[in-house]
């Protein structure tokens, strides 16, 4: 059984920081990539970005590009989300996602 679990989510005032945790079981963890996702209140879920099974490249959507930095344990079957200089914008439920697998998401709020 799949299973993926974020957190670290919470809330942080602009300009702030915070990090994302997910945590897999139940897959072969290092040969897929990975990617996180968001959903802000009456909107649609958007991709924020991915990294790939070693870790050697990732990609982010343009409104986070500079302030995001995704990376990944294999040892640790953990992915993260650096996320920087955080703006209202951001504020969403983030979620992480292998296949066909999603966490239950951890809420983010940036507000001062």
């Amino acid at each position: 059984q799949v299973q993926l679990v974020e957190s670290g989510g919470g809330l942080v005032q602009p300009g702030g920081s915070l990090r994302l945790s997910c945590v897999a079981s139940g897959i072969s963890f290092t040969i897929y990539r990975m990617t996180w996702y968001r959903q802000a209140p009456g909107k649609e879920r958007e991709l924020v970005g991915g990294i790939i099974s070693d870790g050697t490249s990732t990609n982010y959507a343009d409104s986070v590009k500079g302030r995001f930095t995704i990376s990944r344990d294999n040892g640790e079957n953990t992915m993260y989300l650096q996320m920087n200089n955080l703006k209202p914008e951001d504020t969403a439920v983030y979620y992480c996602n292998i296949l066909r697998w999603w966490g239950q998401g951890t809420q983010v709020t940036v507000s001062s």
